[in-house]
């Protein structure tokens, strides 16, 4: 059985079709291209217009994919504020749904993001946290252009995807010249910064990243942009900053 959303847009209601759907877009794929195969398939599955994935860190998440540049920009956002729905999916190692960033809970819960992501057209979020109950490695984050919840049955899906993306990621090979390595280049570099922004400064690491993302905020920068900036001596830190 299929079900027909308002927009006109088709996919499968039930598990067994959903997992068909999910083994043909992966079928055959190199294990760096599943998890962005998977963010592709999740657009036909449910009704999202975009999604992203990213690795949890102790600084600031690493992303994997996105469906396009929107829903990239948006998993930027959420790395450069350390807050947003994946941010507290990720903590809390349960899905969050944000059914309408436009007002009332949600919109409060993370003011500075709902701004952003509804000035870029997006309404609600939904973040799925990637691993088991012992450990989350990341999350799963869709994106709708028009407020409302997941049904039961389309949280099921979610939950699918987020499984085969959990899967993925633990079979992904480690190790010199492997796909996770080179992501994990961004992500040095904000720790680089930080600990220039440390000595620099004379505070300390949680201190030093928190003046990162302000200063990547303030200025339409990214983490990783603004940590590039530091590294390559573009900006620095002033102690009166």
């Amino acid at each position: 059985m299929r079900v027909r959303p308002s927009d006109g847009a088709w996919w499968p209601s039930d598990g067994s079709r959903a997992a068909e759907v999910i083994a043909a877009r992966v079928r055959g794929a190199p294990p760096g291209e599943v998890p962005g195969r998977l963010c592709e398939a999740v657009l036909g599955l449910l009704p999202v217009s975009g999604a992203s994935a990213s690795l949890r860190s102790a600084g600031v998440p690493v992303r994997l994919c996105a469906t396009g540049d929107r829903a990239s920009y948006l998993a930027e956002i959420q790395a450069t504020l350390g807050d947003g729905p994946c941010v507290s999916a990720a903590e809390s190692g349960a899905p969050v749904l944000a059914r309408d960033l436009t007002a009332g809970a949600d919109a409060g819960r993370w003011p500075v993001y709902a701004q952003q992501a509804t000035a870029a057209g997006v309404r609600a979020v939904y973040a799925l946290p990637l691993g088991n109950d012992s450990a989350c490695l990341g999350t799963l984050d869709l994106y709708r252009d028009s407020p409302g919840g997941l049904t039961g049955p389309q949280l099921a899906t979610a939950r699918l995807v987020a499984g085969a993306m959990t899967v993925a990621l633990m079979a992904l090979p480690r190790g010199e010249g492997a796909w996770l390595d080179e992501l994990a280049g961004d992500h040095d570099e904000v720790y680089r910064a930080v600990g220039m922004i440390m000595a620099r400064l004379g505070v300390g690491a949680d201190e030093a990243l928190a003046r990162l993302r302000a200063d990547a905020f303030a200025r339409g920068r990214s983490a990783y942009e603004a940590a590039r900036d530091i590294t390559t001596h573009r900006h620095r830190f002033d102690p009166d900053d």
